[in-house]
């Protein structure tokens, strides 16, 4: 009976490993969350600055851009692959407002920044650091900002978040969202119930339903494939 229990244990760990040992998650667009990506994370700081210029008593809707959601990118990488960057100046000396413009984007911009030197970030704790930073809640809350791009990336020793918040120069970069197809990923205004992603949507399911996947079986019966 000792000998089962340790083999069933043995076998337990050895199932658990893929889930603990997911690779850095990748803000990929995906919403299949048992493929590391960090769409929810990004689409909540979204959420949350919708939130916060409507305290503010903003009456605009911020809409993703591409535009800035691409100088974020640059920026997230750059920040990731650079120990010595802790803020706004690329390695190459870039500002916020040169990434912007590389990318296309020709209004006034702001950013803000995390550094989370670990695997993962969650949205709690990101938007508690911005918040409770008087210079990032200022850019979040005005409500010219009704632009904004965000990106993230994570590595086993440091997560990155950037947001990129734009002022639109004209009619055409208020409306680049809305001529995006349907269900891209930058012509979405997501309001989720639980934003957060670091990677704990993985290591739940195999919690859940670790004995259906020992079986090799997954889902497990009565969830249907996403």
């Amino acid at each position: 009976m000792r000998n089962d229990l340790f083999a069933l244990t043995a076998a337990a760990v050895m199932a658990a490993g893929p889930l603990l040992c997911t690779p850095g998650a990748h803000a990929d667009g995906d919403n299949n969350t048992l493929i590391p990506n960090n769409k929810r994370l990004n689409d909540g700081v979204v959420a949350n600055t919708y939130t916060i210029q409507h305290q503010a008593g903003c009456t605009n809707d911020v809409k993703i851009n591409p535009q800035l959601q691409l100088a974020a990118q640059r920026h997230t990488d750059d920040v990731l692959n650079n120990r010595n960057l802790d803020g706004d100046i690329g390695s190459d000396g870039s500002s916020p407002q040169d990434r912007a413009n590389a990318a296309g984007f020709h209004g006034q911009v702001a950013e803000t920044v995390a550094i989370n030197p670990a695997l993962a970030i969650s949205g709690v704790e990101l938007m508690n650091q911005w918040y409770n930073n008087p210079a990032d809640k200022a850019i979040m809350a005005n409500c010219a900002n009704s632009q904004i791009g965000v990106w993230s990336e994570n590595s086993p020793a440091r997560t990155v978040v950037v947001a990129v918040y734009g002022q639109a120069a004209n009619a055409a970069q208020r409306n680049v969202a809305q001529s995006l197809p349907p269900g891209s990923q930058a012509n979405n205004i997501p309001i989720d119930p639980s934003p957060d992603y670091d990677a704990s949507d993985e290591l739940e399911h195999g919690i859940n339903w670790w004995a259906w996947i020992l079986r090799g079986v997954s889902p497990a019966p009565g969830i249907p494939p996403q």
